[in-house]
């Protein structure tokens, strides 16, 4: 039996939205991967990780959207943030210096 269910019409064009970022992320990246984590009612967070180890996350108001964002946008998409998918994420001096003020009470005033 076929799948009937319908797509709301603005969750089709908030997904259709999302698609076209992740899709430009994406080929600015010479490729992406994807997560979707679920926020519970804030929805759900789609984390990308390009080819080239950059990476980045964009909010979609529900987990639906955010699966067909990532559908549409024809990435693939990981079903666990897992070390394989963690090890392909380059971090910048930003993202050390982020951490490094975390684990010391705040960020660096550098």
């Amino acid at each position: 039996m076929a799948d009937t269910q319908q797509v709301d019409p603005k969750d089709g064009q908030k997904a259709a939205r999302l698609a076209k970022r992740i899709g430009g992320y994406a080929k600015e990246h010479g490729g992406a991967e994807g997560h979707v984590e679920y926020l519970g009612q804030r929805g759900a967070r789609i984390v990308l990780v390009g080819e080239d180890g950059a990476w980045g996350d964009v909010h979609a108001p529900s987990m639906e959207i955010a699966r067909l964002a990532v559908e549409k946008a024809g990435i693939s998409v990981r079903e666990q943030f897992d070390g394989d998918f963690a090890a392909k994420v380059r971090t910048g001096p930003y993202e050390w210096s982020r951490m490094a003020g975390i684990q010391v009470g705040g960020p660096s005033n550098d």
